[in-house]
């Protein structure tokens, strides 16, 4: 072999063990990047897009530990079997935990701060504590325990910035739960809309998220394609975004009829709210469950009052019998 081919050869080989270098170099990048990415992910995750309130020290901790969530309801509900649940509940309906401001055009919507704080502590005293509709469903379906006490739900309708910046400090205080019926667009920035931190944030505390639909439309006047999105595709939205289940629908101003029901069911939803007076029983359709309406300047004694005198025997059993 003479000199000049041992040349090319060495070279060859120089040549290779630089392509070498530069593929390990290459997929050792992309692995770096890949990594980063995922921590990113999980931490862009975790934070949200806004503030998520600690957890309350003592006993409020120690409810949301017991399965005060939605969350710890439906695994409470795939657990336990046993008797049907027959006690009916209220759900108390509440909008904006502020007061109204000048030429507001539905003053009666605007619970103060100071009223709910009063209201919450009144409902404590006598006896009730908050839970879930998915709670109440697991209880009614399959027995399972609501805690002791009287279960009632709070229910919070539009998804006000003031639900989360008043109403959940106070149940939080008590270890309680709210409900929020969110829609995705249309209120007015002056009212304050939930962010998506916020919401979050919600979750963090055990609330359960269910819907009014996109914008808080009069459904009976939509075609069936505009139905159709406003109670099917935005369950699936919230589902994607939030990751919870989204289990009931809340009639936005309490409209609704047969194909507004049929369509609140073919999109999976396991019941409905009304604005129609009362409390909700387990015999009655469940997607039309009765609610109780909390406006502005009601003091503590009227609302036990109130919730005290709309309760009635239970209606002949219905489709939620045996569900």
């Amino acid at each position: 072999m003479d000199q000049e081919t041992r040349r090319a050869r060495r070279e060859e080989r120089r040549r290779a063990i630089r392509r070498r270098r530069l593929i390990f170099a290459s997929l050792l990048a992309l692995a770096l990047i890949a990594v980063a990415a995922i921590v990113l992910s999980a931490g862009s995750g975790s934070s949200s897009s806004g503030t998520h309130p600690a957890t309350a020290p003592g006993r409020s901790a120690s409810k949301r530990r017991t399965g005060s969530s939605s969350s710890a309801a439906g695994q409470q509900a795939s657990a336990h079997t046993g008797p049907p649940g027959q006690t009916p509940v209220p759900i108390l309906m509440y909008h904006v935990i502020a007061e109204p401001p000048a030429g507001a055009p539905f003053p009666g919507l605007y619970v103060s701060p100071a009223e709910f704080a009063e209201q919450m502590s009144a409902l404590e005293r006598a006896g009730w504590h908050a839970v879930t509709l998915d709670q109440v469903r697991a209880y009614w379906r399959r027995g399972v325990p609501l805690g002791t006490g009287k279960p009632i739900v709070l229910s919070f309708d539009n998804g006000y910035q003031s639900q989360y910046t008043q109403a959940l400090p106070v149940l939080r205080r008590l270890g309680w739960v709210g409900v929020e019926n969110i829609q995705l667009s249309g209120l007015p920035p002056s009212q304050g809309g939930l962010g998506q931190g916020e919401i979050h944030g919600l979750l963090s505390a055990g609330w359960e998220l269910d819907t009014q639909g996109f914008s808080h439309a009069d459904l009976i006047t939509l075609d069936a394609a505009q139905l159709h999105y406003q109670v099917a595709v935005a369950r699936q939205v919230i589902q994607q975004r939030f990751h919870v289940p989204v289990n009931w629908f809340c009639y936005p101003s309490g409209h609704y009829d047969p194909t507004v029901v049929a369509a609140v069911a073919a999109a999976g939803y396991a019941g409905s709210t009304t604005v129609i007076p009362g409390w909700a029983h387990r015999g009655e359709d469940p997607y039309r469950l009765h609610r109780l309406r909390v406006l502005g300047g009601t003091s503590a004694t009227q609302l036990l009052a109130l919730i005290d005198g709309a309760r009635e025997d239970p209606p002949a059993p219905s489709s939620y019998g045996g569900a």
